[in-house]
């Protein structure tokens, strides 16, 4: 089986450059299944249900992050489409949840979507190894052939600490959020496929997406200037991983970077 994961796409800018990629990205690749982190495809950060619908078009699965309920208007789209995810540890989340099972005929893929703890404590989220092992189990009871997870998390540690704890259980552990491409990809002793972060869709010259002056005012002067969303020339991040469909263990991953 062929997957293709993508990238935290920013803002329309983002999002058109899906509908321009990927069609023949996918066709290119014999791509079976796609996935792609939405949580900041609105312009101005969260995800709204014109982003969603856009990359939708694109994609089977949209997984979120900390921003995925930023906007009151895209609440019920969670409830109204379970391909629609947010991290399903975020406590007192009563919009949607962070699990889904695809069945595709021949193969049922589970998708897992998860939020770090580290270096995120505003917001409220239970332990995401103790709901890893929850989630797995209830694929597993719905004769998931692959799991795949999103780690939406802000510290390499905990990314890494959770790859290596799924080993063996999961497909393919990716990480999101950081909007910076790792070039740590590898096939764990267990068979699972690994990388760090996958990277953004979204404007290159950028300070993940944002114009860069806008940081470093913030950073050098203490400003408080709104971030905006950069402009220009767009990249897009993920990885490509090949799945073995009988025993649910990756064969190979590489990253996918198109300018």
């Amino acid at each position: 089986m062929n997957i293709l994961v993508i990238g935290d796409v920013c803002g329309s800018i983002g999002c058109e450059t899906v509908l321009k990629v990927l069609p023949s990205l996918k066709k290119e690749l014999n791509v079976d299944f796609t996935l792609i982190n939405g949580e900041n495809s609105a312009d101005g950060n969260g995800i709204s249900p014109t982003s969603a619908e856009v990359l939708l078009k694109c994609a089977d699965v949209i997984t979120g992050g900390n921003h995925t309920l930023r906007r009151p208007d895209f609440h019920a789209a969670l409830d109204e489409n379970e391909r629609l995810l947010r991290p399903d540890n975020l406590e007192n989340a009563r919009y949607g949840s962070g699990y889904c099972l695809v069945d595709m005929g021949r193969i049922k893929v589970a998708v897992i979507n998860l939020l770090g703890t580290i270096y995120l404590e505003h917001l409220k989220a239970s332990n995401p190894f103790l709901a890893a092992d929850k989630l797995i189990e209830r694929a597993k009871n719905d004769g998931a052939n692959v799991i795949l997870v999103d780690f939406h998390a802000e510290a390499t540690s905990e990314k890494r600490a959770m790859g290596f704890y799924l080993d063996g259980k999961v497909s393919c552990m990716f990480g999101t959020h950081t909007h910076v491409q790792t070039a740590d990809l590898q096939i764990l002793d267990g068979g699972t496929a690994y990388m760090t972060d996958l990277g953004m869709t979204g404007p290159i010259t950028s300070v993940l997406g944002v114009e860069p002056s806008i940081i470093i005012d913030r950073l050098k002067n203490g400003s408080q200037e709104k971030f905006r969303l950069a402009e220009g020339k767009c990249s897009l991040e993920g990885a490509f991983i090949t799945v073995d469909d009988k025993s649910g263990k990756a064969t190979s991953i590489k990253t996918i970077r198109i300018v």
